[in-house]
């Protein structure tokens, strides 16, 4: 009983640090696995192949083309405005430094800058990284507009399909005792969002024509064609809110036998609500991300500081780079 006791009672000795004794030795801890630095050397060019395969796979369409310009466009952007604020404090304390040293000198004494009196290499080499990324978003944004010139034709055989499908659900109204019903309230909506992209789209390009000399618009002229390019632009994404939540309702009045039609299962219906809700999500945040930026573009002074703009931008950037990396994947 008495050693019974007095080994019920050593834990207590835990918090004077004395070591607990093992009732046996202790095995011995495992070696750590060496890295196989020989085998991801070799492997390296087989993934940087797999990469660039993929790379050229998300560049294989003039959609995917824009959104690798769109990612590298205003991820640069953000970069940029990060490095430069960053660099500030570092400024900052520099023309502080300056500014007291001419003020302590008599007034006829002239001032001679040397090394040590101007910031210090690392803040120039950063510095110039933010110069050289912002050079880029502006070129791929360049770029951007450039492939934007025949957007028009796009519109055109937008509206070539809405007019077809009105066709087509009239002449089965014709042909058949049953009507269709024909939402016109979607059909509204996908008129008004045609008509402000082929507006935006029609300033946009002879504003840039003009700044080119292709065309003969004014610069003020140019100036007033952009801003309401973005406004178009604007109502173009409030209708996407208003299709969107419209959209969203109609799906959530559906009958049971709505959602199983064609004789699908539980399983089925669940994927396709799932996969559904999450482009959904997606889409309402791509457009709540082009909010605040189309009324930014939409005044003359603007509204928004390169960072804000980069930060935001890049929300619809990473998520549709994310999107084509995924569905571009190899099989």
């Amino acid at each position: 009983m008495s050693s019974s006791a007095e080994t019920t009672s050593a834990p207590t000795d835990l918090p004077t640090g004395d070591p607990v004794p093992y009732s046996s030795p202790p095995l011995p801890l495992p070696k750590p696995a060496s890295l196989p630095l020989r085998e991801l050397l070799s492997a390296t060019p087989s993934n940087i192949d797999a990469f660039l395969a993929h790379l050229q796979r998300c560049l294989s369409t003039p959609s995917g083309v824009d959104t690798v310009l769109m990612f590298v466009s205003y991820t640069s952007r953000l970069s940029s405005a990060v490095l430069t604020t960053l660099v500030q404090p570092a400024l900052q304390r520099s023309a502080a430094r300056l500014i007291a040293l001419a003020a302590a000198l008599p007034p006829s004494a002239t001032l001679v800058f040397d090394a040590k009196t101007l910031p210090s290499t690392s803040v120039a080499l950063v510095l110039d990284l933010a110069k050289r990324l912002k050079a880029l978003a502006g070129l791929t944004s360049e770029a951007r507009t450039i492939t934007r010139l025949w957007g028009l034709l796009s519109m055109y055989f937008w509206a070539r399909k809405l007019v077809l499908q009105r066709k087509k659900e009239a002449d089965l109204n014709q042909t058949t005792s049953s009507s269709t019903s024909t939402d016109n309230f979607e059909t509204a909506i996908a008129w008004s969002q045609l008509t402000a992209c082929a507006i935006f789209q029609a300033l946009e390009n002879g504003t840039y024509l003009s700044s080119k000399g292709i065309l003969g618009w004014a610069p003020k002229t140019q100036a007033k064609a952009g801003v309401w390019s973005a406004r178009f632009w604007g109502s173009y994404v409030m209708l996407e809110f208003v299709r969107l939540f419209y959209e969203s309702s109609k799906r959530g009045g559906r009958t049971r036998s709505e959602k199983f039609a064609g004789g699908k299962t539980v399983a089925v219906v669940e994927k396709e609500e799932k996969e559904w809700a999450g482009a959904w999500r997606n889409s309402l945040l791509r457009n709540a991300a082009w909010t605040p930026l189309t009324v930014h573009w939409s005044l003359e002074q603007g509204l928004l500081s390169d960072m804000a703009v980069g930060a935001l931008a890049s929300v619809p950037g990473c998520m549709g780079m994310h999107d084509l990396w995924r569905k571009t994947a190899a099989e």
